[in-house]
């Protein structure tokens, strides 16, 4: 499909989302949020693919989040039911996520990179919800995801004031996975894909859901007498990759992964 706010491009397993408005640093408005919700359905739907990389055009920003100016102007702001870029709100979503964060991520910005599962930083990279600056709060996600990511004192730390957070910082605290050169970052990114893509989907899903919902249970226990029923792991216990997985192992071989 063709899209005017964002590029979809393939590459064998992995497939790379690029905010692409770097005239306004890629903040996004309704018709790049729709857009974005429908490329993410067509990336959960199709059996061929099976890690995203998510990243901004240009050299400047990642995404300044909500284009302001646009919404100051009248602008339509709706979001689709899957959340600011169809992404924060996109809770059934077991396929991981890198983010691969090529300069500023503010307010919807950072949310978007916190919603990803791996989070890759260029060293120009810059963090921070200042939503409370301009008479908002980051409700897609960020303050939310940011405690449960580096811990209560730390995000309020960030949250409370709005400040900016280096990529070596956001490392520090917890949130960024790797800090690498400008130069460097869609290689790195491509590069934890790959290791991604080298291990079963199914059993990499699996492994996803599992944290995701573990982490909402009561305790430790639930969590592990609870992980049988959810979907993915019960689609692992029946799929070709469970059985394929040890007889490669025996077999002293690679696996030839299906992916079902």
């Amino acid at each position: 499909m063709a899209y005017e706010y964002i590029r979809v491009e393939r590459e064998g397993p992995v497939t790379v989302f690029t905010l692409n408005r770097p005239e306004v640093m890629n903040a996004l408005h309704s018709p790049a949020h729709f857009e974005l919700h429908e490329a993410f359905d067509a990336f959960a739907a199709d059996p061929e693919q099976w890690v995203g990389i998510v990243t901004g055009a240009g050299e400047r920003a990642f995404s300044a989040g909500n284009d302001l100016k646009h919404q100051a102007t009248g602008g339509d702001m709706k979001s689709p039911p899957s959340g600011f870029a169809g992404l924060t709100s996109r809770f059934d979503l077991n396929k991981p996520l890198i983010a691969a964060v090529n300069g500023i991520a503010m307010g919807g910005g950072f949310e978007i990179a916190l919603a990803c599962d791996i989070i890759v930083a260029s060293e120009a990279a810059v963090f921070a919800l200042p939503e409370p600056r301009v008479g908002l709060a980051a409700l897609a996600g960020g303050l939310h995801r940011l405690p449960r990511a580096i811990g209560t004192k730390r995000a309020l730390g960030m949250i409370l004031t709005g400040r900016r957070v280096s990529a070596k910082e956001g490392e520090a605290l917890g949130f960024v996975n790797e800090v690498v050169a400008p130069g460097e970052l869609m290689d790195a990114a491509r590069r934890w894909a790959a290791q991604i893509a080298e291990l079963s989907p199914m059993s990499v899903r699996a492994s996803k859901e599992a944290v995701f919902k573990g982490l909402d249970e009561p305790n430790l226990e639930a969590a592990i007498k609870g992980q049988n029923r959810y979907a993915a792991v019960a689609a692992l216990f029946r799929s070709e990759d469970f059985v394929e997985g040890p007889m490669a192992f025996a077999q002293k071989r690679a696996p030839n992964w299906k992916g079902r």
